[in-house]
């Protein structure tokens, strides 16, 4: 019902006038519920939003904190990564640097991660060429190691024991002993250079090749030992 204007209270009676007053204070009752539970459904939809607004928050930290946690992990792993390459290929990464380069992303790659990167380096790191097959003539250099071995023990032997016969003091007696130490020595030498050559060649060394060599190296070095002491006698 409409509020009563200066006209109707002229011509409505008493009941009238009475019964309207009474429906402008239920209307005025119903506007201010209606504004007091609007206000409520405003605070509550404000509220909602700022908690909202407070979790995104929470959130976006507890984001910032576990990605500065993974760069920290990803750049330790790529330093000690490039450390480790460094070691092994020596001169010719320290013409890079031996600090980590500035990260970069290789062109059409992105669609990998910085730990897929990292994978991928260190598993190119690990890698190992597989070792050369030994050859006939590997097998014969390693046989002729041998022989040089045995004939340099033999010789220096010779010489020692020599040079003792002839000197006197302690020497004389301690030459013997320093021989027979060479003789045997020099062929373990040639194993050792054997060794070297293979790994050189990127070659395996088993056991049998080095019986093989240290055995010649004996051999050939008694042989020849035997000989002198025949020929001197």
């Amino acid at each position: 019902m409409s509020a009563l204007e200066p006209a109707d209270f002229e011509r409505a009676d008493y009941r009238t006038v009475l019964r309207r007053l009474t429906t402008l204070d239920q209307r005025a009752a119903d506007l201010r519920a209606e504004a007091v539970a609007w206000h409520a459904a405003q605070r509550a939809t404000a509220d909602e939003a700022v908690q909202e607004a407070e979790d995104r928050v929470r959130a976006t930290k507890r984001a910032t904190r576990a990605a500065q946690r993974d760069l920290e992990e990803v750049d330790a792993r790529a330093a000690g990564l490039w450390s480790e390459y460094v070691h092994r290929v020596g001169p010719v990464a320290e013409r890079f640097g031996r600090t980590l380069p500035p990260p970069s992303i290789p062109r059409q790659r992105t669609e990998l991660g910085a730990r897929d990167y990292l994978a991928e380096v260190e598993k190119r790191i690990n890698w190992t060429p597989p070792a050369r097959p030994v050859t006939f003539g590997v097998k014969v250099l390693y046989v002729i190691f041998g022989l040089v071995g045995g004939l340099l023990g033999a010789l220096g032997n010779q010489v020692l024991r020599q040079t003792g016969l002839a000197s006197a003091g302690d020497w004389h007696q301690a030459a013997p002993v320093v021989a027979l130490l060479v003789l045997l020595a020099c062929p373990v030498l040639s194993v050792v250079t054997a060794k070297l050559v293979a790994d050189r060649r990127k070659a395996a060394l088993d056991t049998a090749t080095v019986v093989t060599v240290l055995a010649t190296g004996l051999v050939t070095a008694l042989l020849l030992f035997s000989a002198m002491q025949y020929a001197a006698t």
